[in-house]
């Protein structure tokens, strides 16, 4: 039988002493050869295009999400419908996406759970992601992502984006990525001439921005998505489109 008057027996060799950790030495280490995770993108996306017209906004982005420059994964969409009044596309690391993804989903959750008749506007969403890139950015660890909020707030047609260092603009036109580079100048000379877009029109102009992207961008891909938001018809999401091919040309010399 057990004596519970007995003293306790003495500590375990070499163990913590009563309330104290014990620091395996096995697993001890220096702080400099402590494992950092990556703070560099590893699976990204390329351009985002998005055009403002008369009665609403179209935006497009391809499926390609890209491991290096390995074309890895073919279906990557990255136009979201946020709620009836936003639409949101986002370029650069995809996984940064998704984790900005899931904290506006659940902002979305919570403004459905007050319940009082007021939804989120694109404004709104737009401002409230500057602050969340910025903050991530002042603390070194940036969300590797450029993100285009679209949208109609009190009957206007909205457009902004808003960068991985909290750089923020509305426009009429924007592309991200490789697009800012060639297809941004095709779209400014196309609203030159024609200032205010029906949607057919806005639509054409993005397909082929994206039809050239597929040509002159290596991390870009054939299928996209357009999202679409218009003051009468409201939001749709379309896609797969693939991009008409011609490889004739390349003879051209």
């Amino acid at each position: 039988m057990f004596d519970i008057t007995a003293p306790a027996p003495p500590l375990w060799s070499n163990g913590p002493s009563p309330g104290a950790f014990y620091n395996f030495p096995s697993l001890q280490s220096a702080p400099s050869d402590f494992v950092t995770h990556s703070q560099a993108p590893v699976t990204t996306a390329t351009s985002i295009v998005a055009v403002a017209y008369n009665n609403g906004v179209i935006i497009a982005g391809d499926l390609l999400g890209s491991y290096g420059s390995l074309a890895r994964y073919r279906n990557c969409p990255r136009i979201l419908k946020v709620n009836d009044n936003i639409i949101l596309g986002a370029g650069g690391d995809y996984g940064d996406f998704q984790y900005i993804k899931d904290f506006v989903q659940e902002k979305i959750v919570s403004e459905e759970c007050l319940d009082d008749g007021v939804k989120l506007k694109p404004k709104s969403l737009y401002c409230w992601l500057t602050r969340i890139m910025y903050q991530r950015r002042s603390k070194f660890d940036p969300f590797w992502n450029n993100l285009v909020v679209g949208g109609i707030q009190d009957g206007n047609v909205f457009l902004g984006t808003v960068d991985k260092l909290g750089t923020a603009y509305t426009d009429k036109i924007i592309c991200t990525g490789y697009g800012a580079h060639i297809a941004t100048p095709m779209l400014r000379d196309a609203l030159d001439r024609n200032p205010n877009p029906s949607q057919a029109e806005a639509r054409r102009l993005v397909e082929k921005s994206m039809e050239v992207l597929f040509y002159r961008d290596a991390r870009s891909y054939s299928k996209y998505l357009i999202g679409v938001i218009d003051k009468d018809e409201g939001i749709k999401i379309e896609g797969p489109v693939e991009v008409p091919t011609n490889w004739e040309i390349a003879n051209f010399k």
